[in-house]
């Protein structure tokens, strides 16, 4: 079957899609009826408790007055305040994503020799068995590098001997390798696609076990291995924001409901890719900057507040860019007042704007970030605040560091393969019951019907 078939979309399954599409219709009022929370959310937007964990903690609210109220967002990783975190890594370390992978795995901050060895181990397991990238990553290279991703991922089950051993020894040892796997796997399929599909020049370089995850995902990405200490600082930090957020969010309950039936550890994270891939979870940075580019081109005075106003204006009346009726980069789930990953993000943001001569850019985004809540607030009737959100600076910071698009995902994939590792520690230790949440079915029974009287 030649690629022109098989991705053909005949009269047949148009056809069969509409019957599909009829059978699959829900009348919105039974959610209500029968008290079911949509996308597991309540009506002001409040997750549904699922589960324990004593991994990190997302915090929007205060207790004022003996009343909840909004407050600035706060994320802490095993207790400890992000903020505080990043703050205590040494200025000149571009090891930080290290230092944190440690204390969510094991629960304390590392000292000196536990986070050398810890390391040291990382940067020994940073190499992929004989002729994986000859055989797997450069055959049937994919324009999406997450699919890449999730395809080694699944085919790493192969290369390893106690692939279906879920004590925890094993998983540990399984889930460290990925974690030093991830850059390679993603940065490689990558390199594949820009060569055999556009034919670029192929670049494969090899990892070096002394530098860290943030060093070698710009050492094997470029075709020079060259970059600046601030670049590497940036990226760095980068992971950290990205490596965890809860238990709640879509890629990490996929982590834990795969987790709970059992499982290798090479599908639940696979399956955990899947979840992350989707523009509403992992890719929601792309939109940010495809957004930008296309404010860039309309408005013509990125300083005039009246302009990009009326630009945002139409962002929100489907008359802008995708036509979606949306600022990309404002608003999240939980956060209303701030995001302190965009909180954070914004201070090292500016230093290599000024580095990389984007001041003009970092203006524009700053004005946006500061017209869009506003904006938002006028034209829409909505129960929270709304901030700027991680995505909303990602995105800048990447296309700053010259990465390509088809790896600002992959890039969320290499950070949060920490916390998804943990989550499945944790799922496992727990010696759990498979997940098996409700759903009401609102069929009513009927009788069979003979083909012939159909």
């Amino acid at each position: 079957m030649n690629h022109n078939v098989f991705s053909e979309i005949t009269p047949e399954i148009l056809e069969l899609s509409e019957l599909s599409e009829k059978a699959s219709m829900i009348n919105p009022e039974l959610f209500s009826k029968y008290q079911v929370n949509r996308g597991l959310r309540d009506i002001n937007g409040k997750g549904v408790l699922v589960g324990l964990t004593a991994i990190s903690e997302v915090s929007s609210t205060k207790i004022l007055d003996g009343k909840t109220v909004p407050a600035d967002g706060q994320l802490y990783y095993r207790g400890y305040n992000v903020e505080d975190l990043i703050r205590g890594i040494r200025k000149e370390s571009h090891s930080g994503f290290e230092e944190i992978t440690f204390l969510l795995l094991f629960g304390k901050l590392p000292n000196k020799n536990q986070l050398n060895t810890f390391s040291s181990l990382l940067g020994d397991y940073r190499s992929l068995p004989t002729s994986f990238v000859r055989d797997i990553i450069m055959k049937a290279p994919s324009s999406d590098m997450m699919n890449t991703l999730a395809r080694s991922v699944l085919t790493l089950y192969s290369y390893d001997d106690r692939a279906d051993d879920i004590s925890l020894p094993n998983v540990l040892r399984q889930c460290m390798q990925l974690i030093s796997l991830f850059p390679l796997l993603s940065v490689y399929g990558y390199q594949a696609y820009n060569h055999y599909q556009r034919g670029n020049s192929l670049f494969i370089h090899a990892s070096k076990p002394d530098l860290s995850t943030a060093e070698n995902i710009l050492h094997i990405l470029r075709p020079d291995s060259k970059y600046t200490p601030l670049e590497a600082k940036l990226l760095d930090i980068a992971l950290i924001l990205h490596m965890e957020h809860g238990g709640g969010n879509n890629s990490t309950f996929t982590t834990h409901l795969v987790s709970s039936s059992g499982t290798d550890t090479y599908s639940a994270i696979a399956a955990a890719i899947g979840s992350l891939k989707g523009p509403k979870h992992g890719g929601a940075n792309i939109k940010v900057i495809g957004m930008f580019e296309d404010m860039k081109k309309t408005v013509q005075d990125w300083k005039d507040e009246d302009e990009v106003s009326n630009y945002l204006r139409d962002l929100l009346n489907h008359k802008a860019f995708d036509k979606a009726g949306l600022i990309y980069g404002m608003g999240h789930a939980v956060y209303s007042l701030s995001d302190p990953r965009a909180r954070i993000f914004r201070r090292f943001v500016e230093q290599l704007s000024k580095e990389k001569g984007f001041e003009e850019e970092f203006a524009l985004y700053s004005l946006v970030e500061r017209l869009a809540p506003q904006i938002i607030a006028e034209e829409r009737q909505i129960y929270k605040g709304v901030s700027a959100n991680v995505d909303f600076f990602s995105g800048f910071v990447y296309s700053m560091l010259d990465l390509p698009f088809e790896l600002y995902t992959p890039i969320f994939a290499i950070a949060r393969i920490s916390g998804w590792s943990a989550h499945r520690l944790e799922e496992l230790s727990l010696k759990g019951k498979i997940m098996r949440p409700a759903y009401k079915s609102i069929t009513e029974n009927r009788t069979y019907i003979k083909l012939d009287e159909r």
